[in-house]
């Protein structure tokens, strides 16, 4: 039987490394929004609890403690030949990392413990939620996940973390109902308080406002026992606060660990094409793509569009003169936008598309108004007439 955490690694091999853990009825997917920008500086390893995700649920049974959760990380982490690492943690994640940080200090180099606790409650309520998942399964506490989860409306917000959001929750679904009660269980007598003056890694703690689950008095019990720990609440956040926060999650993440930062490319590319588009870039970066996105930002948008021989209204000039040759036409239309955010107006970009009519050809012309008079009508301007 396999009897290693399932995870995920990325970034340079020989990169500092940094362990990310999930919470209660989570899987790896809960850093997707995080992780891939993280991974350009660090080794990123996400690892799932028994159960969840990818990892065998036979890795612990009933009675089980943060303590074997902690050994399983350590076994993880010699695995992968990392003798000494960062870590950040959410929930159940974030007491392992307390844990980890409290009995194995020359482990732990600096800690990051978000949305968590040393101590999260009376038991009481941890068994009965462990008894009734033993009986009826994970899905008896998916319908009540998102409003412990997220602040109220967010999965009906329409904004760019919703659908990481559902993938949470349908990973609660699938989660094995066994392991899931045996976390309950460790999570009823989980109890690091007397522990927390033992940490000795520099802490920062991140508390969601809106979390029900650990609220900021949570966070603020720790940050006020750990010595060397800061403490930062997130505004209109709740216990995923990955999902929800990412950017404000990353950059915390990033300075406390001391990533550099996204560098002059990334707040080009957010002028130029907007916040919206960029998160939902961001939002899907996967392991396969997060050198990639890195690429854009430090070369397409961190060299190219910064040199300022050309100006950005030149350069959109430019650029949708390429597209309509190339006949990248979803790129057209986030560059319309990006023109109109450059100063162009919609007569100059019609002027645009009619030349490349003369150069390029006139189907590559007419697919290209038609592209552009859609994008500006949207966005409530005159669009280009198709020739």
């Amino acid at each position: 039987m396999n009897n290693t955490l399932h995870h995920r690694s990325a970034g340079p091999e020989g990169g500092p490394a940094l362990l990310l853990g999930p919470s209660l009825g989570t899987s790896t997917a809960l850093w997707d929004a995080v992780a891939p920008e993280l991974s350009s500086a660090f080794r990123t390893v996400r690892w799932d609890l028994p159960g969840h995700g990818a990892s065998p649920a036979g890795l612990i049974g009933p009675g089980a403690t943060v303590d074997q959760l902690g050994r399983l990380v350590l076994e993880l982490a010699d695995r992968l030949g990392l003798d000494r690492f960062h870590y950040a943690g959410v929930s159940l994640g974030g007491a392992v990392g307390l844990w980890l940080a409290a009995h194995h200090p020359e482990r732990v180099d600096r800690l990051a413990v978000v949305c968590s606790s040393a101590h999260f409650g009376e038991p009481e309520p941890w068994r009965q939620r462990a008894a009734l998942v033993r009986e009826s399964g994970t899905a008896a506490v998916a319908d009540g996940a998102p409003g412990r989860w997220f602040t109220p409306g967010f999965l009906d917000s329409g904004g760019a973390g919703v659908a990481l959001g559902r993938v949470c929750v349908d990973a609660l679904r699938h989660t094995d109902p066994q392991a899931y009660a045996a976390c309950c269980d460790a999570l009823a007598v989980l109890d690091l308080r007397a522990e927390l003056p033992s940490v000795t890694a520099r802490t920062l703690v991140l508390a969601g406002r809106g979390d029900p689950a650990t609220p900021p008095a949570h966070a603020r019990e720790i940050a006020d026992a750990v010595p060397h720990a800061s403490l930062t609440e997130l505004p209109h956040a709740s216990h995923l606060a990955p999902v929800e926060q990412p950017a404000a999650v990353l950059a915390a993440l990033r300075a406390h660990f001391g990533a550099p930062g996204p560098g002059p490319g990334m707040a080009v590319r957010r002028e130029v094409l907007g916040d919206a588009h960029v998160d939902r870039a961001q939002e899907r970066t996967t392991q396969l793509t997060a050198r990639f996105q890195d690429f854009i930002s430090r070369y397409a948008w961190g060299e190219i569009w910064t040199d300022p021989t050309l100006s950005r209204r030149e350069r959109s000039l430019v650029t949708l003169t390429a597209l309509v040759a190339h006949g990248h036409l979803d790129e057209l239309e986030m560059h319309v936008r990006a023109a109109v955010r450059n100063g162009l107006t919609p007569e100059e970009i019609g002027a645009v598309l009619l030349q490349t009519a003369v150069y390029v050809g006139v189907p590559a012309a007419n697919s290209a108004f038609a592209v552009a008079r859609r994008v500006l009508l949207e966005d409530g301007l005159d669009g280009p007439q198709p020739v």
